[in-house]
């Protein structure tokens, strides 16, 4: 995301960190910005610089240094997901957020998506929910450091879906059963494929089937989801086709996606809805939807995932540390 792809009204960007200072540089030029200051250090742009937050895109092994030199300095944080790589990262994070008494907010961009939320809106006329399942199949070829890790579906891709579930349900994770695999015709040293149920509150089970190295039968991004409760079920495409089969006696029509708030945009989708709520959040003080307490029971689901994963057993899902632990 460019630092003109998305920026609310109101903000500006007083400068641009990256590892490669003279990429950097060209981009900032290809943006009109000659003279927004540039360096290979976000440690030396704070130092010189006084910025109200920042927006942390490192790549998901470098979010936890990054967000926790920012909060230490005083300054909020907007990040790529996923929050951190482990869990343990993730709640020092939170406690950093805390001792800082800054906002820290984890970019969603799903749950800003015209569908999604419209998808919500109809999951909420079905009544208590029994059952949540969402495919995901993308014949993904990305970015480099995927090959470096041992399940790429489930450390980078996955939480888009899992905090989907929790957003279209409004329930979250109590444990989850967890199987990841590398199928044969994979170009994935790693598990890209996996299968999940997840128990969540209120007796809900969500399951997920995943594959990033599928040859056929492509899904939206977002996946393809079903759901059922007492009055019946409701389908969506991930894009912006919903149906919903009431049941007998029932009379229900599936909430209609929004238009777009920035049509022609679709390659920044979510995201300018994402730093608006941000700078919102900042100005007013209402918690914005990301916001570390909340988003790291979404980051709790892939750790547990993957824990069942290596483990071959059911395992709690424990956003919070347990009794006794520190931050």
């Amino acid at each position: 995301m460019g630092p003109g792809a998305a920026a609310p009204p109101l903000t500006r960007l007083v400068g641009w960190a990256d590892v490669d200072r003279d990429r950097v540089r060209a981009a900032a030029d290809g943006f009109g910005l000659p003279d927004l200051p540039v360096s290979d250090s976000v440690y030396a742009l704070l130092e010189g610089e006084e910025p109200d937050f920042i927006v942390n895109c490192t790549v998901p092994a470098a979010h936890h240094e990054v967000t926790v030199a920012a909060l230490g300095q005083g300054v909020s944080v907007l990040s790529e997901k996923p929050m951190a790589v482990t869990l343990e990262e993730a709640r020092s994070m939170v406690a950093a957020a805390d001792r800082a008494r800054r906002l820290f907010m984890v970019s969603q961009n799903r749950r800003h998506l015209p569908g999604l939320v419209a998808y919500r809106r109809t999951l909420a006329e079905l009544g208590p929910l029994g059952l949540l399942h969402s495919d995901f199949s993308i014949p993904y070829r990305g970015a480099s450091f995927l090959s470096t890790l041992e399940d790429p579906l489930l450390q980078d891709m996955a939480i888009h879906l899992f905090d989907a579930a929790r957003a279209v349900s409004g329930a979250d994770p109590v444990s989850v059963y967890c199987e990841s695999f590398r199928p044969p015709w994979s170009w994935y040293s790693g598990n890209c494929t996996a299968v999940a149920t997840f128990e969540m509150t209120g007796g809900l089970r969500y399951t997920f089937n995943g594959s990033w190295s599928a040859p056929g039968y492509a899904t939206s991004w977002t996946g393809s989801w079903q759901a059922t409760g007492t009055r019946g079920s409701a389908r969506w495409d991930g894009d912006l086709m919903l149906t919903v089969d009431p049941a007998k006696g029932e009379h229900i029509r599936p909430h209609q996606p929004e238009p777009e708030r920035h049509p022609g945009r679709t390659r920044f989708q979510g995201l300018a809805e994402g730093l608006e709520e941000f700078v919102t959040a900042l100005r007013t003080g209402t918690p914005p939807q990301g916001e570390c307490h909340d988003n790291i029971r979404s980051l709790a689901m892939v750790t547990a995932a993957l824990e069942s994963a290596r483990t071959g057993v059911r395992v709690p899902v424990l956003p919070d540390p347990p009794t006794g632990e520190g931050p």
